[in-house]
């Protein structure tokens, strides 16, 4: 995409946030760049209609992603990495698991029906996965070499030291 592939400056500038930040939503785009609602609505409907940016709802957020850069399963990554203590969640489970929800939640330190909930999100999403083992259940991760190459190329655009600091053995990407 060049300059002049979008003509106006302010689309440029969403589009620009969107591709350093894939996943943003839109009420993360409305504070970061100090657009009126109704002029970032357009904007991004503009976008989307040009076919330069894609939307993907996660279930509570709808995100944007640059259309040339992100497949169906990168985006369900992303939205996924997006969300805090699902972030924090496969961090855990990539740097030591399997893990069970117990363990996950001492962890954490949140509630096992917290716990239980963002592992049932990322269960559906089909980037965790569970299994039996003896009387307690323990979930792993699906896809861990997409995870990790996700996280770490858009890692700037996370906030999460935390989860810097599990991941940090990724430096290799």
């Amino acid at each position: 995409m060049t300059d002049r592939d979008i003509e106006l400056e302010s689309r440029r500038a969403i589009y620009q946030e969107i591709a350093d930040t894939p996943g943003i939503h839109f009420r993360a785009l409305l504070d970061t760049l100090s657009y009126a609602q109704g002029t970032l609505q357009y904007h991004l409907r503009q976008l989307v209609d040009e076919d330069l940016v894609d939307i993907s709802d996660d279930g509570k957020y709808t995100r944007y992603y640059p259309a040339a850069d992100f497949a169906e399963a990168e985006q369900t990554v992303m939205n996924a990495l997006r969300r805090e203590y699902s972030r924090r969640i496969l961090a855990h489970l990539l740097a030591d698991g399997p893990l069970s929800t117990t363990t996950l939640s001492d962890r954490l330190d949140k509630a096992q029906s917290t716990i239980s909930w963002h592992l049932s999100k990322l269960a559906d999403a089909e980037l965790v996965a569970k299994e039996r083992d003896g009387r307690s259940v323990v979930y792993e991760v699906t896809d861990p070499d997409r995870v990790k190459y996700l996280y770490t190329i858009h890692q700037q655009s996370f906030t999460d030291r935390v989860v810097d600091r599990l991941l940090g053995l990724w430096d290799g990407y």
